[in-house]
């Protein structure tokens, strides 16, 4: 009951924006959020608005090209094949992922840089968020659904063979289309 299917790192990505608040001399910051279902690998951009821009943004500089860089598999070369669905506006219990880690962030993140750090610009959070986003996909232990106490990181490394499997697979002609394969790639937001 409530839980997301997903078959593998890549499969399934929920992506949400997060209001983290008014910073002075800034205004106010946005977080758009990608986590990828299976794995629970964690990726947050901040912005001083909340669109439709920053959103792809957000997708094309830090989601794909770590997918594309990093991994044997390409989610990249996908990106036709992805399946876009939206959730219901002010429920967030349909995002659950995001709206889980927007909690854990906010407690483990936000509460307690803002109380040592005055921050000047958008840039300083944003590296201060890069390393705390670091230490969570690399060094903290989460008890996700695939997860069962290891990192986000781990657990992507440990699975990664079942997505590059379904690539191979689709590369030596067992399938017409990696849709076929997966079902299409899918992002929730």
């Amino acid at each position: 009951h409530g839980e997301i299917e997903t078959e593998h790192p890549g499969y399934l990505g929920s992506q949400d924006t997060y209001f983290v608040g008014t910073m002075k001399g800034v205004g106010r910051i946005y977080q758009q959020t990608f986590i990828d279902t299976y794995s629970r690998i964690a990726f947050a951009q901040l912005y001083t608005e909340k669109t439709a821009i920053t959103s792809a943004h957000a997708l094309n500089e830090k989601v794909l090209p770590w997918f594309q860089e990093n991994h044997a598999y390409q989610l990249y070369l996908a990106l036709e094949d992805i399946d876009h669905s939206k959730t219901k506006v002010r429920h967030p219990q349909t995002n659950g992922i995001c709206e889980r880690f927007h909690k854990t962030i906010k407690e483990e993140f936000y509460n307690i840089t803002f109380r040592k750090k005055i921050y000047h610009t958008l840039e300083e959070l944003q590296i201060d968020l890069d390393l705390w986003i670091k230490r969570y996909n690399e060094f903290r232990p989460h008890s996700g659904r695939h997860c069962y106490g290891k990192t986000p990181m781990q657990t992507f490394l440990d699975a990664k063979h079942i997505a590059q499997e379904k690539r191979c697979d689709m590369l030596m002609g067992k399938s017409d289309s990696f849709y076929e394969l997966t079902g299409s790639i899918k992002a929730v937001s």
